[in-house]
């Protein structure tokens, strides 16, 4: 089975790609996660975020945004001391902040995912990348939502994490044309 060449042999590497990457996401909750996550990356891997992943989900209340907004200054000095994620004080009030946009966003647009969604149409772009370093790492689209994020408030969402955030949650596919995973999130 071809997979896309960024991926490793790491099992958790392997299940994210395979029934994660690319794939659709429409839940507001999981777009909140992911856009946290995809600004914890910034200056990081993926795989260092991956592997934290469910500390971060214990660490930020499952990524509830209600919680979030009520965090106080306790509670960030104990997610400063949390060696279960990156402990850099400015990505660990972007969450707060961004849950505060996140909840302003769902009360104006009704949700979050019609707001992130209509960067792209509420389609999928699916682009046939013959190898990976035909794939961008940013777009106009990825340009503008970071514009319009940066402007709502949202921080850690510059034009390279946005595009990273429209792949992991499938507003692209960029999966190779050779992965098995293209055709897949290609319908």
């Amino acid at each position: 089975m071809k997979r896309c060449d960024w991926v490793t042999k790491e099992p958790l590497y392997i299940e994210y790609h395979d029934k994660e990457w690319g794939v659709p996401v429409f839940d507001d909750r999981q777009l909140f996660e992911m856009i946290c996550l995809e600004g914890a990356q910034a200056g990081l891997s993926w795989w260092t975020i991956l592997q934290k992943r469910e500390n971060y989900r214990q660490a930020f209340d499952n990524f509830e945004a209600e919680k979030i907004v009520q965090y106080s200054d306790e509670k960030i000095q104990e997610l400063l001391q949390n060696p279960g994620i990156v402990r850099n004080r400015l990505k660990v009030q972007s969450v707060i902040s961004n849950a505060k946009a996140f909840l302003k966003i769902q009360d104006e647009y009704g949700s979050f995912s019609n707001y992130i969604w209509k960067f792209v149409d509420h389609k999928p772009i699916v682009n046939e990348w013959k190898t990976i370093k035909e794939v961008p790492a940013t777009t106009e689209i990825s340009d503008k939502m970071s514009k319009q994020l940066k402007k709502d408030g949202f921080k850690f969402v510059g034009s390279t994490i946005c595009y990273s955030f429209m792949q992991a949650v499938g507003m692209v596919n960029d999966h190779t044309v050779e992965c098995f995973c293209h055709s897949l999130n290609s319908n």
